[in-house]
């Protein structure tokens, strides 16, 4: 394997383990639930400039995420508030 492949290679498998930690932490979501393409998409980048640190632990991402709401983009606190109502919901109707 060459240098850059390896480069390359170590990418693709931060880059991977970015969204999926970003998507678990900006959904706010039980472990067993599926997260959306539009959470990794909007907060993404808010994950790398705010929480690089933490990942790829993602309790920790994810408290990172919302110890910082107020410094998220518009697009990723929207998607962090809608599925906070609806995990709320969800707890509610378990109850």
């Amino acid at each position: 394997m060459t240098h850059y492949q390896t480069i390359a290679s170590l990418l693709k498998t931060t880059a991977s383990l970015l969204a999926v930690a970003t998507a678990a932490i900006a959904l706010q979501t039980s472990p067993g639930l599926a997260f959306s393409s539009e959470a990794q998409q909007m907060c993404t980048g808010d994950a790398m400039r705010l929480c690089s640190s933490e990942i790829p632990d993602i309790p920790r991402v994810r408290a990172c995420m919302v110890r910082n709401k107020a410094q998220v983009s518009p697009g990723c606190r929207a998607v962090m508030d809608r599925e906070a109502v609806a995990s709320r919901k969800r707890e509610a109707a378990a109850q």
